[in-house]
């Protein structure tokens, strides 16, 4: 069997660096090294690349990968003349990195220009979906239901701060949650009781991003999906996060394990289909390709609520993405396989697009 050359891209200049050592461990430890040539490319929190060499042994720890390519060039040219040349070149790359410069289309855009094939969302779903303004206005075009929510950039904050948090006043209702646009992980997010609070939130949440968003808290149930595929996704069963704290922060997700699930979810079938059909529509509205997370609120009544998406979502052992499709059917090794394969085929369905006029065009 020919071994396929794989680069694992991990770390990354973002607030979620160690959130992606820990996912490149996963993976790569999934990963059957019978059947790939497994190079570590690790971006160091100050943004440079180090490619190293071929992994013979999967890493026992995520601090093993920081040194995956100690003793190597320090620069992303390696890695695009690696990439570049016929006899290195890799048959796919599985980017693992979260946050800004990973999840929100930039180097799916480098993969793109470099016609390198990658696991994963492509630059426009990467994009809209890291973006939560711009995820949440293509939700709205594709009939989804969606909390009351308001937005603002930190230009506009500072020419009239009082304005923003008066608006936030009238047109939503305490308690609010402020979240940075263009984050995940739960990072530099912040629940506000009142108007003391409302206002640092915001404060903190812009130390994160240009651009923040205010959501309106609802009582009801934190529902998540996984979505796998590209053109004919499927949704994995429905799971219950059941955090023991306020709310599912950063150290509930990744660093205690204080959380809870309920895999699956007690929802009826109707509950089930309509938050599966929720899910796809999500997707498809975004032009999806491999992985989406979609988390939803249900209330009392039966109600489906979209929070947003997550399109390079966690694959820590504690990570909703792979809890559900284990418990759908599917191993860990076998999801990480389908997402390879699912690359490769969306790839080659691209190689067959004409990037010259034809023939009948020039007459």
């Amino acid at each position: 069997m020919t071994m396929k050359k794989l680069g694992v891209i991990y770390g990354g200049k973002s607030a979620e660096h160690e959130v992606s050592l820990m996912t490149a461990k996963a993976v790569i430890g999934a990963l059957d090294f019978s059947a790939y040539d497994i190079t570590p490319i690790y971006i160091t929190i100050e943004g440079e690349w180090v490619c190293g060499e071929l992994l013979t042994t999967a890493p026992s720890n995520p601090e093993e990968l920081r040194f995956a390519g100690k003793g190597q060039a320090d620069s992303i040219l390696e890695f695009v003349q690696r990439a570049s040349d016929p006899t290195t070149r890799f048959d796919i790359v599985f980017p693992v990195l979260h946050g800004p410069n990973g999840e929100d289309g930039t180097i799916q855009g480098l993969f793109e220009m470099m016609n390198l094939p990658y696991v994963g969302n492509g630059v426009l779903a990467s994009s809209a979906g890291m973006d939560k303004v711009t995820m949440k206005q293509l939700f709205h075009q594709a009939g989804l239901n969606q909390v009351p929510y308001a937005y603002i950039t930190h230009f506009e904050y500072d020419n009239d701060p009082a304005a923003f948090v008066e608006k936030c006043e009238n047109e939503l209702t305490y308690p609010l949650f402020v979240k940075p646009a263009n984050l995940g992980s739960s990072v530099g997010i912040t629940k506000a009781k009142n108007k003391a609070e409302l206002e640092k939130a915001i404060d903190f949440a812009f130390q994160y991003d240009r651009k923040i968003v205010v959501e309106q808290g609802i009582t009801a149930r934190e529902i998540e999906l996984s979505i796998l595929g590209n053109d004919k996704p499927t949704v994995s069963i429905a799971g219950e996060v059941l955090p023991t704290k306020d709310f599912y922060d950063y150290s509930a997700k990744y660093v205690d394990g204080t959380t809870n699930y309920a895999i699956p979810a007690e929802v009826s079938e109707q509950e089930l289909h309509n938050l599966q059909q929720a899910a796809i529509a999500a997707f498809k509205v975004l032009d999806g390709a491999g992985l989406v997370r979609a988390d939803f609120f249900l209330t009392q009544d039966g109600e489906v609520y979209i929070n947003e998406v997550n399109t390079l979502p966690g694959f820590t052992p504690i990570s909703m993405y792979p809890k559900l499709w284990i418990a759908t059917g599917k191993t860990y090794a076998q999801l990480v396989e389908e997402l390879i394969q699912f690359g490769l085929e969306r790839f080659e369905e691209k190689q067959k697009r004409a990037y010259t006029r034809s023939e009948e065009e020039n007459a």
